[in-house]
Formats: structure tokens, C-alpha cells, sequence
């Protein structure tokens, strides 16, 4: 079992960075390709960043894409995603999710292949 705490959340003015963590507990960390979800209002649970088990392959949705960097610390078993240039339409919950794979290279894109997830933490960007 994988426990997973999300924090930084925040409120911030578009145009503005936060960086987001995931402290992870229990497991073998380095088992586990992690990725970044998000909710906003209304709207169904979607992909935003993956990385591999190693940290050595990373995968965006076109959204974020040239705006958002996932990475992670192996040794603190940390993953983190800095956001920059937000825009209001990035208002969501955002989850940190792990899924053990065999395959260091793998970054899964689907929610349903995720194992674990965070209780999530609040962004908001206000226009």
C-alpha cells in the first residue's frame, strides 16, 4: 500500500507560477510511475503530467505542455509539478496517483491504470 499527501496548493493571479508536492509513504517508491490529475468544476478527472519510475521519461497533456514540469526525488520519495504562466482555466483539484509497473520507461496517460491517489489539493487562478 501507497499513501499519498498532496500539498502547495493555493490561490494565485493568471500569469503567476505555484509548484505542487506528493509525499509518498509506504511501498517502494521507486516501484511506481506517478502522474498528476486534475479536477476542475463540473468536469470529469483528466491527465496532466506522468513520469517513469525513474524520473528519466516524462509525458504532458498539450494544456500544460511548455508550462508545467513534473519531477521527482526517488530518495525522499517525492513528486513534484511546478506550474508556470497559469491560466484561469487550470482552476482544479489536483491529485497525485501511482501506478506500480515492471517497466521503468512507463508513464501511464489513463486514470484507470493508476493504483493510488492523494486526497488532492486545491489550485485556483484568478483572472
Amino acid at each position: 500500500q501507497v499513501q499519498l499527501v498532496e500539498s502547495g496548493g493555493g490561490l494565485v493571479q493568471a500569469g503567476g507560477s505555484l509548484s505542487v508536492s506528493c509525499a509518498a509513504s509506504g511501498g517502494t517508491f521507486s516501484s511506481y510511475a506517478m502522474g498528476w490529475f486534475r479536477q476542475g468544476p463540473g468536469k470529469e478527472r483528466e491527465f496532466v503530467a506522468a513520469i517513469s519510475r525513474s524520473g528519466g521519461s516524462t509525458y504532458y497533456a498539450d494544456s500544460v505542455k511548455g508550462r508545467f514540469t513534473i519531477s521527482r526525488d526517488n530518495a525522499k520519495k517525492m513528486v513534484y509539478l511546478q506550474m508556470n504562466n497559469l491560466k484561469p482555466e487550470d482552476t482544479a483539484v489536483y491529485y497525485c496517483a501511482a501506478c506500480f509497473t515492471y517497466y521503468i520507461g512507463r508513464y501511464p496517460t489513463d486514470v484507470n491504470e493508476y493504483h493510488y491517489w492523494g486526497q488532492g489539493t486545491q489550485v485556483t487562478v484568478s483572472s
